[in-house]
């Protein structure tokens, strides 16, 4: 009788970039981390779909993704959107070579909980994806200051927030997800994802991110080191 192998343990990553030697060093260095597995590659946006779609059967879905932005056909921005709104549990980090306000953006509203430079040192690396995996957001430096400047445009003070939505929005800033502020208020997951909603319209901001590093910028959060 054949048994079903066991899944692996630890976290699994899946890998999606469309340079085949990149996907070869980021293996080659994954593998030698213990809690850390790769779960499948490919080598673009369409691709990794169809391939997470083919791991779904065997409960074999990938904790985290690391995507790449730039690829041809289907980008990483549009591939993490289509991936996020069908596997909302796979987190994603967001890998690319260029840093510009608009592509950091994007990929956070597309529900990217992570953003690296492809200049990133390993240990960064392993850094994103456990942060990822405890649903933390880990930004690159450079793109965590990126975001901070352009919050320092004029915006809607805190008392345009009501005070269950200042509280949601200091859970933000502590990373906690939707469904763990719901838990934390009592409320439903429906209702924390309301009140997000409002808090990003109130504030004129676009992404979760952008929230807490407001509310920390604001003195409403205490300043939390990178993952």
């Amino acid at each position: 009788m054949t048994s079903t192998p066991a899944p692996p343990a630890g976290l699994t990553v899946f890998l999606v970039d469309d340079h085949a030697i990149v996907r070869s060093g980021v293996s080659a260095y994954l593998d030698m981390i213990d809690d850390i597995t790769v779960a499948g590659e490919a080598g673009t946006g369409q691709q990794a779909l169809d391939r997470i779609a083919a791991l779904e059967p065997a409960g074999g879905l990938p904790d985290v993704v690391l995507m790449d932005l730039l690829m041809p056909g289907m980008d990483g921005i549009e591939a993490t959107r289509q991936l996020k709104a069908r596997w909302p549990v796979i987190e994603v980090v967001a890998v690319t070579s260029f840093l510009e306000e608009a592509k950091v953006r994007a990929a956070l509203e597309a529900g990217a909980t992570g953003y690296l430079l492809k200049d990133a040192q390993a240990d960064e690396v392993a850094a994103a994806i456990r942060a990822a995996a405890a649903g933390e957001c880990h930004l690159d430096p450079a793109a965590a200051k990126l975001l901070a400047a352009s919050l320092r445009m004029p915006r809607p003070a805190a008392d345009t927030l009501t005070a269950r939505e200042l509280e949601v929005l200091t859970l933000i800033a502590e990373g906690r997800t939707n469904r763990q502020i719901a838990r934390q208020l009592n409320v439903t997951e429906r209702t924390a994802r309301t009140h997000v909603s409002n808090i990003l319209a109130k504030l004129q901001l676009t992404s979760r991110t952008q929230a807490a590093l407001w509310a920390v910028q604001e003195g409403l959060a205490p300043t939390r080191k990178p993952a």
